[in-house]
């Protein structure tokens, strides 16, 4: 089977968070299942810089946009150690600049046109490139045009007959809302400009677009696929994925242990698996105290933070109980990432103010992420909500349990260490349900009780989590039998 996968984003070569790992990794995971993957993003500026092996297609794509015609090229590479080719659209005036999609906090204007384009001209690839497309794979609202094209104006044109259309959605937050007058950039009639289509309380709606027109939709996790279809986490979409509800399906992540693996991770100054997990760790939390110039205090639990610094992920939460903590817990925390300024000068102001606690880097460093992966005892993810997730995933590898709000991927990932759960054999990390100081307080407790009380308990959880299975493999099985099932269904509807 051949499928084309159309991201915004696509690591290495742009990323601005899990899309890019994802269609970086899926088309390398499917073509180790015999599928024929192909890859199509935009050629940013970030792809001109780095300098990667590409050559440019003697093609010219000519895609109407409003009343008039853009033009573009076509880049052709490799997903880096496979044979995946990726097709880059190349139109320096959408896509030649310093971001992918916003600068100085704002997003670029003309947002809409840029993915609108980009859309269409991914049809116009297939069809000057005669692709062999059995599944247009797309992902989020960047490409959620593709499918309402495929429906409305390709579905019947040679080399088009047969294709489906399969939807994948990140994060609902992310829409594609846009005014109305956009609806003349995508060159379809105004009639599908309309509550059940295109249309979201007077505006342009690109992720319902192509939730509405996709022949299925996937999510990131089975529980963010039952969220999404109620409030809050829906976005208001959540009726509009009810009408759905029999074509939607949650795939979790995989995790590329090409990359996230102590055992054979380079940036480690000691690398180590399940057999030798304490000597590693500990070389590794001794480097990183190091690094960062915390006192190495070995009888203290280490609990590492990576990632964005934002209500999403929890730091209100966060910001509470270590205001709290830091005065009387023998806890030290070490947290890597940006995000919004207050919680840049709390953290600031922590660090300063209890050195020997608390160590802050306001940046991203994928080094100092390996080393804090690796270095501490639990990772902290209490997410207001999360689709899926994937430093949870990193940290059962690593032998760092994790402490995580039940929610979208982190409720599907992480077992709760109750009793039960324990002789089980089951039980991967700690977990609370409500959003609130007082239940993350109550996780974070047990964990450190567990850790301190019970040492033999703990090493149980560490190694359970570190034996298991997140690899790609699974998850490109589960979308590679979606993919089967719409063709069986095309076929058999004989549309």
């Amino acid at each position: 089977m051949n499928i084309l996968i159309a991201s915004s984003e696509v690591a290495p070569f742009s990323k601005t968070g899990g899309l890019a790992d994802v269609c970086g990794s899926l088309p390398i995971a499917l073509g180790k299942l015999a599928q024929r993957s192909m890859v199509i993003t935009p050629a940013y500026r970030s792809l001109m810089k780095a300098g990667l092996a590409t050559r440019p297609l003697n093609v010219q794509l000519e895609v109407p946009i409003g009343g008039k015609v853009v033009r573009g090229g076509l880049l052709e590479g490799r997903l880096p150690g496979s044979d995946v080719p990726i097709f880059f659209v190349d139109q320096p005036d959408y896509f030649d600049r310093r971001e992918l999609y916003r600068e100085n906090g704002e997003d670029y204007r003309d947002n809409c046109e840029r993915f609108v384009f980009f859309s269409r001209a991914v049809m116009e690839a297939i069809r000057e490139l005669e692709l062999p497309v059995d599944v247009v794979h797309c992902n989020d609202w960047q490409t959620g045009l593709i499918p309402a094209l495929l429906r409305i104006e390709y579905g019947h044109a040679h080399g088009f007959e047969g294709m489906v259309s399969l939807l994948t959605i990140h994060n609902m937050a992310y829409q594609g809302n846009f005014w109305h007058w956009d609806m003349l950039l995508t060159g379809l009639d105004w009639k599908y400009f309309n509550w059940r289509q295109m249309e979201f309380y007077g505006s342009l709606n690109l992720l319902k677009t192509g939730i509405v027109f996709s022949d299925a939709i996937t999510t990131v996790s089975p529980q963010y696929a039952e969220e999404i279809q109620h409030p809050p986490t829906g976005c208001g979409l959540e009726g509009v994925l009810q009408q759905r509800r029999a074509d939607l399906f949650g795939i979790i992540n995989g995790v590329d242990y090409d990359v996230w693996n102590p055992a054979i991770d380079s940036h480690l100054p000691l690398r180590y698996d399940v057999g030798n997990w304490r000597e590693g760790k500990a070389a590794c939390r001794a480097a990183l105290a190091a690094e960062l110039g915390l006192p190495l205090n070995e009888h203290a639990p280490l609990i590492g933070l990576v990632g964005r610094l934002a209500d999403q992920k929890g730091w209100d939460l966060v910001a509470t109980v270590m205001r709290r903590w830091v005065q009387d817990i023998g806890v030290q925390w070490v947290i890597l990432g940006t995000g919004e300024p207050v919680y840049h000068q709390l953290l600031h102001t922590l660090a300063k103010e209890h050195p020997q606690r608390v160590a802050v880097r306001l940046e991203f460093s994928d080094r100092l992420a390996h080393w804090i992966e690796a270095a501490s005892d639990a990772f902290l993810m209490p997410s207001r909500f999360e689709p899926c997730g994937l430093n949870q995933l990193y940290s059962l590898r690593y032998g760092t349990v994790p402490i995580v709000r039940a929610t979208g991927g982190l409720a599907d990932t992480i077992t709760d260490s109750t009793e039960e759960n324990l002789a089980a054999g089951t039980a991967n990390g700690f977990s609370f349900n409500a959003y609130d100081a007082g239940a993350l307080e109550d996780a974070l407790r047990r964990a450190c009780n567990t850790y301190a009380f019970r040492p033999d308990v703990w090493a149980r959880i560490v190694e359970t989590g570190m034996r298991q299975d997140w690899s790609w493999t699974h998850s490109a099985q589960q979308y590679t039998d979606i993919y089967h099932m719409l063709r069986t269904r095309k076929r058999a509807s004989g549309r």
